[in-house]
């Protein structure tokens, strides 16, 4: 991909309620990870109106090693492509030293989001209030 529009990092710990019964991260608990980065990621450019009104269209992960409980997690989501009506994100989620073990790369993929204004059920451009908060070389 080219270089990201901008990109949003959020670290945390998994917790138990991430674990499945074999001790190591449920698959659903990356995609928690990923989603609370990308609240960060909107939070950061100061952009209030975008959940509510962008479902995802498509995702997909690479699971790539275990997390585990107690373990700190780095969760980095890039804004890649910002289309009309959707934009392309890319993630990746590092599991940090932890027991012994390096810093090893546990999840990586890719999702889009489509606007589609609340009350309606078809995609239309992104508002005003979301483009201007983007980087300039976006708008």
């Amino acid at each position: 991909m080219d270089t990201p529009i901008v990109t949003a990092t959020a670290v945390r710990r998994v917790e138990w309620v991430d674990t499945d019964a074999a001790g190591h991260q449920h698959n659903s608990a990356v995609l928690r990870f990923v989603e609370a980065c990308e609240a960060q990621l909107f939070r950061d450019l100061g952009v209030t109106g975008y959940f509510g009104q962008a479902p995802r269209v498509r995702q997909e992960v690479n699971y790539r090693a275990k997390l585990w409980f107690g373990q700190e997690v780095t969760t980095e989501v890039s804004l890649d492509r910002l289309g009309e009506t959707s934009m392309t994100f890319s993630f990746r989620v590092w599991g940090e030293e932890f027991e012994g073990a390096p810093r090893r790369l546990a999840a990586d993929g890719l999702f889009v989001t489509v606007c589609v204004p609340f009350g309606t059920e078809t995609a239309a451009r992104w508002p005003a209030e979301i483009r201007e908060n983007l980087p300039a070389t976006v708008s």
